[in-house]
């Protein structure tokens, strides 16, 4: 049987702290160069801070400077989604969970080569297991 989604976002509120939940689940965003692993750079796998789907390899991360987790690219093509973002002011494309479609940042097309692509994304909506 399938969850409703108020049902969903209960379960969600059940498992997440509140500021993941307003993070993933609200689309909000942590204050830059706060977040655990803004300037973690170990061995390993991120995951969904919801759902703990494989998002992002450590050999992929990069200090970008932003103060945020930054990528050049997602694990795998079916790790994440791109939607337009036009909230602020600003057209962007956020990036959030493919599986449990949770918000995880947003994308920008000012990263290192060969992908030119910059994950900016929330240290709260990840979670890190080293290899």
């Amino acid at each position: 049987m399938t969850k409703s989604k108020s049902d969903l976002e209960q379960h969600y509120k059940d498992i997440l702290t509140k500021d993941q939940y307003y993070v993933l689940r609200q689309k909000g965003t942590e204050r830059p160069f706060t977040g655990q692993y803004w300037n973690h750079f170990e061995s390993g796998t991120y995951y969904c801070g919801a759902c703990n789907s494989p998002l992002f390899d450590s050999k992929d991360k990069f200090e970008s400077g932003c103060g945020w987790p930054s990528f050049s690219k997602e694990l795998a093509k079916t790790s994440t989604l791109q939607q337009e973002d036009l909230s602020h002011g600003m057209k962007r494309l956020e990036v959030v969970c493919k599986k449990c479609k949770s918000h995880l940042g947003h994308v920008f097309d000012d990263g290192p080569k060969p992908t030119g692509l910059r994950y900016c994304i929330n240290s709260t909506a990840l979670k890190f297991k080293e290899n």
